[in-house]
């Protein structure tokens, strides 16, 4: 079978990762044809480490569309390019395999889902949490019915970023830094554990007057999931207590018959109450999956291109959790419950 040729938009920053970390284990399926970055230090270090000829390196992604012959784009770019790149590509009949989240506002994500859907191309975001070994096997006690039925979940995330940078200088300064650029993860991840879709979202994003960050760094959430499941959010840029920060976030699902949870020492643990003998403690050993994380997204995509199983991350089933993350900053502005089936609805009829 011939290797599936990749424009690849974006080359320095997280991208670079991309083409150097993720990519790489799959060079006997796809091949990167032409790459674009607006640092040309960057798109030539990954161009360079690419073996990509001059022709083929672009600062303007509209020049690339015109001139690369591929059959899918990978965009690891801002949330705010996105659209750009992303209506380029249905202009183009290439498939799409994009970092999160869909794009930076809600009218922006509404314009690619109608664009992917009129040029009946595919599209797949990256919820690459999803396909931790930590958080697959949480998923796999649940949804096992090892506990029975869920009744609520906990998420928590909490990083020490009081420092002005530490979490990257743009994250400083953008609005809604943490659910944009977090919150989105984890909203997902709810969404993803509870097997079930957000219906409703009330609760507050802030900032205190001492932090670091220009947009809201604290967020807290209540959801009512469409089974019936209730789902909390912490959110804080600026914790010093617990630290629950990047691949150690806090996951607690209160079950019929027991309780499981992820914590910072990413060990998974059972409690299962057994009648006369009270509740009992066991730690679960985690799945081992061929790939993980990003690398677990881009087999799936292939695998999709070349006729597999839909992946669960798909642009339809995505527009729900970046639906739940815009629902969840209008609750915060305009202090009520928002509806989060009907924001969805109406886009997708």
């Amino acid at each position: 079978m011939p290797k599936h040729r990749c424009l690849m938009i974006g080359a320095g920053g997280m991208a670079g990762g991309w083409i150097r970390n993720f990519l790489p284990a799959f060079s006997d399926r796809m091949e990167i044809v032409g790459l674009v970055d607006v640092n040309t230090d960057a798109l030539n270090d990954s161009g360079d480490f690419l073996g990509l000829p001059k022709s083929a390196r672009f600062t303007d992604s509209d020049e690339a569309f015109k001139q690369i012959d591929a059959d899918f784009c990978i965009i690891v770019t801002p949330p705010w390019i996105h659209r750009e790149n992303v209506l380029a590509a249905c202009e183009k009949g290439m498939h799409i395999l994009s970092e999160k989240p869909i794009a930076d506002t809600w009218e922006s994500c509404v314009d690619i889902y109608n664009a992917v859907k009129k040029a009946g191309v595919k599209m797949e975001v990256i919820q690459n949490y999803r396909y931790n070994a930590t958080q697959l096997t949480v998923r796999e006690v649940i949804r096992s019915g090892r506990l029975g039925r869920p009744n609520y979940i906990l998420g928590r995330f909490a990083a020490d970023y009081r420092k002005f940078g530490s979490w990257g200088e743009f994250r400083h300064r953008i609005p809604h830094s943490l659910l944009v650029e977090g919150g989105v993860h984890h909203l997902d991840m709810l969404r993803n554990l509870s097997g079930s879709d957000c219906m409703t979202i009330a609760g507050s994003e802030w900032n205190p007057e001492w932090s670091s960050f220009d947009g809201e760094s604290n967020a807290l959430y209540f959801m009512d999931m469409e089974n019936g499941v209730k789902a909390v959010y912490e959110g804080s840029c600026n914790a010093a207590g617990t630290q629950n920060s990047w691949h150690s976030e806090f996951y607690r699902a209160e079950c019929e018959k027991g309780a499981v949870s992820i914590d910072s020492d990413l060990k998974v643990r059972v409690w299962e109450h057994t009648a006369g003998q009270g509740i009992t403690m066991s730690e679960v050993p985690l799945e081992s999956p061929r790939y993980a994380g990003h690398m677990w997204q881009v087999d799936e995509f292939l695998g999709w291109l070349d006729g597999g199983p839909e992946p669960d991350t798909t642009l339809d089933d995505n527009i729900k959790s970046v639906a739940t993350m815009f629902a969840a900053i209008t609750a915060s502005a305009e202090k009520r419950t928002v509806d989060v089936g009907a924001m969805v609805s109406e886009v997708t009829g």
